[in-house]
């Protein structure tokens, strides 16, 4: 009887332990192997590019179940950066990104729409100048295996469009195209 039960245990143990379950990244910031960009266009004759050089975000991976996963990220407004100090100063001010009196803004998922092996709907709210409001982002799983210092990762990349309106942002250039590459080292 001890010996059934001891065989009972060990089977449940090692099953359990290959069940896969979701694990929590964070993104690599440090390596920098993560990057938010924008682009807007300029007059309507080309893109105007640029980048939030800080910020820092997390999520929970499933590989078993990705619509259960989950993705926070926090931007550093205040670190936009579009290659021209002037520029940059100038759309910093109140009728553009208003850095000064909002100077982060913050995307939270609240749900992740599976469309194919690779492929995802990251539906979620976005605050930027004070405003939330409900965004979708358009992912693919880019990868994901052991790295060369002991660790793991996955990567991702997503893309939106927003309406600087929806943020009671002044500017009217167009949408602004977002895209977002992220690789997370598991904790």
């Amino acid at each position: 009887m001890k010996k059934l039960l001891l065989a009972a245990m060990m089977m449940g143990a090692t099953m359990g332990a290959t069940k896969a379950t979701a694990a929590d990244y964070i993104f690599d910031i440090e390596g920098m192997h993560a990057a938010i960009e924008f682009r807007v266009k300029h007059l309507g004759y080309s893109w105007l590019t640029g980048r939030f050089d800080k910020f820092d975000g997390k999520f929970s991976y499933d590989e078993e179940n990705p619509a259960a996963s989950s993705v926070t990220v926090d931007i550093d407004v205040r670190s936009v950066n579009t290659n021209h100090a002037i520029r940059d100063k100038h759309i910093s001010e109140e009728r553009f990104l208003n850095v000064e009196n909002h100077p982060s803004g913050r995307f939270e998922s609240t749900r992740i729409e599976v469309t194919g092996d690779k492929t995802g709907l990251i539906h979620g709210n976005l605050t930027l100048n004070g405003v939330t409001k409900e965004i979708t982002l358009d992912a693919k799983h880019i990868g994901g295996g052991d790295d060369p210092w002991g660790g793991f990762r996955h990567g991702f990349e997503a893309t939106t469009v927003l309406k600087p309106a929806e943020f009671n942002y002044e500017f009217n250039y167009g949408d602004v195209i977002v895209d977002l590459y992220v690789e997370g080292i598991r904790q």
